[in-house]
C-alpha cells in the first residue's frame, strides 16, 4: 500500500496548492489513499463546511485536525456529518466528532487515529494511553495504520513514534508548518517523522504574513494576524507499506507550481 500524507492545509493558498498540486502527485505516485491535516483550512485557524467539502473534492480521503479544529463555531452543527473528517482522539469526551476512522478503497482499508500532544498544548488525555487503546481495536479491522500526531514538541513526537513502533505503519507529525528532515523507518518497521510541513505560502511565517509576525515579536502588541500571500507549497511524505502492515520507505517532498516566465 502507498499512502500520501499532506502537511497543515493553510488558507486559500494552501487549498490552492492542494487542488492544483495533488493530482500532479496522484499520477506521479499513483498512492492508495491520501490523508492531509486541515486544521487550518479556514484562513488559517479551524475548518468549515465548504472547505472540507473543498479538500475531499479534490482527492483528500481524509482529513485530520488539531488543537485549532473548532475554531470556527459556526461549523460545529456539521461537523459530524463528514466520515472523513477527524479532531484529535484524546480530546476529552463530550467532543464533537471522532478521532478515528477506517476506510476502504480499492480493495484496501487504512485506519487513521488522530493524536494531539499534551507539550506546549492545553491539557488533555494521554495521547500515549488514548492512542495504543484505540490502535489495538483498529488493528482487528487492519494492519494497515497511521497516526497524525499534532503536536508542539519534537521530543514528545518522538517518543510517541517509538512507543507505536511496530504497531502501525506510520507516525506523522504536524503543527509546527516546518518539513523536517529526520524521515526514517524506526526499528521495528514504523515509519516516522517529527513534522510534514505545510500546504501554504512559504514566504511566511509558518502561513502568515511575516510583516505581522515580526511586529509581534518585536513589540509585544496583539496585532490581528492574516494569511500570507502568494504562491503556495505544497510538503507531503509517500509511505511505502507492505502486507504486514509495517513500512517499507518513507520519503519526503515538496511541490510548487512551476512558473510561467
Amino acid at each position: 500500500m502507498r499512502v500520501i500524507f499532506l502537511g497543515d492545509i493553510f488558507a486559500e493558498p494552501g487549498r490552492n496548492a492542494v487542488k492544483d498540486g495533488l493530482k500532479e502527485l496522484v499520477e506521479k505516485y499513483k498512492p492508495h489513499f491520501v490523508v492531509a491535516n486541515g486544521e487550518n483550512a479556514a484562513h488559517g485557524a479551524g475548518i468549515t463546511y465548504e472547505f472540507a467539502l473543498e479538500i475531499h473534492s479534490y482527492g483528500v480521503d481524509v482529513i485530520t485536525g488539531g488543537n485549532h479544529t473548532f475554531d470556527k463555531k459556526v461549523f460545529w452543527d456539521k461537523f459530524e456529518m463528514f466520515p472523513y473528517l477527524l479532531r484529535p482522539a484524546n480530546f476529552p469526551s463530550g467532543a464533537l466528532g471522532k478521532g478515528h476512522v477506517v476506510i476502504e478503497k480499492g480493495g484496501f482499508t487504512l485506519g487513521v487515529v488522530n493524536l494531539q500532544g499534551r507539550v506546549e498544548m492545553q491539557p488533555i488525555d494521554s495521547p500515549f494511553e488514548v492512542g495504543m487503546n484505540i490502535i489495538k481495536e483498529v488493528k482487528k479491522i487492519t494492519s494497515y495504520v497511521i497516526v497524525d500526531f499534532h503536536a508542539e514538541a519534537t521530543a514528545e513526537k518522538e517518543a510517541l513514534g517509538y512507543y507505536f513502533d511496530g504497531m502501525v505503519s506510520a507516525v506523522v507529525g504536524t503543527h509546527t508548518h516546518v518539513q523536517t528532515a529526520d524521515e526514517k523507518i524506526l526499528p521495528n518497521g514504523t515509519a516516522y517523522i517529527s513534522d510534514v510541513g505545510m500546504c501554504g505560502v512559504e514566504d511566511s511565517v509558518i502561513g502568515l504574513d511575516k510583516e505581522i509576525a515580526i511586529k509581534r515579536f518585536t513589540t509585544g502588541m496583539p496585532w490581528n494576524f492574516k494569511p500570507a500571500e502568494g504562491s503556495a507549497t505544497l510538503h507531503y511524505v509517500v509511505i511505502d507499506i507492505d502486507s504486514s502492515g509495517l513500512a517499507t520507505q518513507i520519503v519526503r517532498g515538496k511541490w510548487k507550481k512551476a512558473s510561467n516566465t
